[in-house]
């Protein structure tokens, strides 16, 4: 059997497939855009029509450029962003309304409602989460809710929901699957992460039906065939994984205390605890980090909202740069008297924050002030971010072998910035490692498939062939160090509703 992998990458802005050859090389890659909807102030919706376009154009792209056939793949692999929801017709497959993306905040009142009755500790117990709009339960439950006769139609059977992975599995095959993996339904506010199971308490809380929700699986698990008439031949979907869970794994973070970052739109930040089910009390999550052959190994979790996003920001909204690969170059070139801090909370702070309501804040503007501050305050506040996030974990989880050293492997468009990878590690006062190959997304996914297939190798093999491009070592005096981290927590301190 052909050892091509094809892993689809459906990501917040856009969708990628990349073909991989049995040496775990890029074949074949095809890439894709598609709109972004912001309805209201801290609302954001995906047209789920135009992510599955985009899914199939991407697909048939990477074949064509891999010049290869559907016949030829030995399996497919899929990755995506997390806790965006889709609710569909089960009869036709047509979305009842836009997908509510992981961004979103407009359940933030339906939160605040449950944890004043108290309820945030059963969640945090059952599922590892914290009460956020963040999370796809109160995304469903909206739904179901706000659109005209949804919730009748739920209770009768008529419609079917899940994470972006259940709605392209469910397309793919023709609606003959309708099933998740672990790690998504792990993201949901409604999975009981101890028990591997949907928690019926959890769904009466929000109302939802069992009925709606997909069958979870392993990882790497018969998710089904493709339709031949989508691609040209029926190719059995074998690896499913959230984004930041495949990512992990594409980093070959098997080991407890590995601990891998993802610098995309968001930043998401996963430190491997084996079979330690850590509880935090750091207002991180409780995550599964992959389920194989039936053994969950779980990992704190921290999310930053907004890292690329700050980029992006630079260039689209206040357009101080033309393109985001100028933002390393110009952070270089700031004055370094002035002490300009961003705080990105565009959409609210993630972790260890956890405020929806907190919106963004610039502090330390002169006159003297430019393009270039700003660029190096919008890359050191995803630095800063991920020194609160990697303090917490610190706290939450002690090794059991006693080596509390952490070395970071780093992933997503952000870190091919050497600017931005020299300061993350100045401001970690830790190693930071990027590997060979950056794709470890696609990478973990397409492993998941693969291996399942029996066309890659199994873990450990796989865990040996990780390379190394490059180690940032930390090289700011300690002096510098502690006086900048000591400007970005009294600026996030300012930014905070409760300040």
């Amino acid at each position: 059997m052909s050892g091509l992998v094809l892993a689809i990458d459906q990501g917040t802005t856009s969708t990628r497939a990349i073909i991989f050859d049995a040496d775990r090389r890029i074949a074949g890659v095809g890439q894709q855009e598609f709109p972004q909807h912001f309805p209201a102030s801290g609302w954001v919706e995906h047209d789920p029509e135009d992510i599955w376009q985009s899914v199939l154009a991407t697909c048939k792209t990477a074949l064509r450029k891999a010049k290869c056939k559907a016949a030829d793949i030995a399996a497919i692999g899929i990755t995506n962003q997390r806790e965006t929801v889709v609710v569909w017709d089960k009869a036709t497959g047509r979305p009842i309304h836009n997908a509510i993306v992981w961004q979103d905040r407009r359940t933030a009142p339906l939160c605040q409602k449950l944890r004043k009755q108290g309820l945030e500790p059963l969640f945090s117990r059952k599922t590892g989460l914290l009460l956020d709009p963040y999370f796809s339960a109160t995304k469903i439950a909206w739904l179901l809710d706000r659109v005209p006769g949804a919730r009748k139609r739920a209770e009768r059977g008529e419609l079917l929901a899940g994470t972006i992975d259940a709605f392209l599995i469910w397309r793919l095959t023709g609606g003959r699957a309708h099933a998740t993996d672990a790690t998504n339904a792990s993201r949901t506010l409604v999975y009981n992460i101890r028990d591997n199971r949907w928690d019926e308490e959890l769904l009466k809380l929000f109302r939802i039906p069992a009925a709606l929700l997909p069958e979870v699986k392993d990882c790497a698990a018969d998710f089904g065939m493709t339709e031949k008439t989508l691609l040209g031949a029926e190719i059995p979907i074998l690896g499913v994984a959230g984004d930041q869970q495949a990512a992990t794994i594409g980093q070959a973070c098997f080991e407890p205390g590995m601990m891998k970052s993802t610098y995309g739109t968001g930043c998401f930040a996963l430190l491997n605890t084996g079979s330690d089910l850590v509880q935090s009390r750091n207002r991180l999550l409780t995550t599964i980090a992959y389920r194989l052959n039936g053994k969950t190994t779980y990992a704190l979790e921290g999310s930053i909202f907004v890292a690329g996003a700050a980029v992006q920001w630079l260039r689209d909204g206040i357009k101080v740069i033309g393109k985001a690969e100028q933002s390393g170059h110009l952070a270089a070139h700031a004055d370094e008297t002035q002490e300009i801090y961003l705080v990105p909370a565009f959409v609210g702070l993630g972790a260890p924050h956890w405020d929806a309501e907190a919106r963004g804040a610039i502090f330390g503007l002169t006159r003297n002030t430019g393009p270039a501050e700003f660029a190096r305050a919008a890359l050191e506040s995803v630095a800063f971010q991920t020194r609160d996030l990697l303090d917490a974990m610190r706290k939450d989880w002690k090794p059991k072998h006693g080596n509390s050293k952490t070395v970071l492997r780093v992933d997503g468009g952000m870190v091919a910035s050497d600017w931005a990878m020299q300061r993350l590690a100045d401001i970690l006062d830790a190693p930071v490692d990027r590997p060979t190959s950056l794709e470890t997304t696609a990478l973990g996914a397409a492993w998941l498939a693969g291996a399942r297939a029996g066309v890659w190798p199994e873990q450990k093999a796989f865990a040996k062939s990780w390379s190394l491009e490059r180690r940032f070592g930390p090289a700011m005096d300690e002096k510098d160090r502690r006086r900048k981290l000591k400007g970005w927590r009294d600026s996030v301190r300012r930014t905070l509703t409760d300040f």
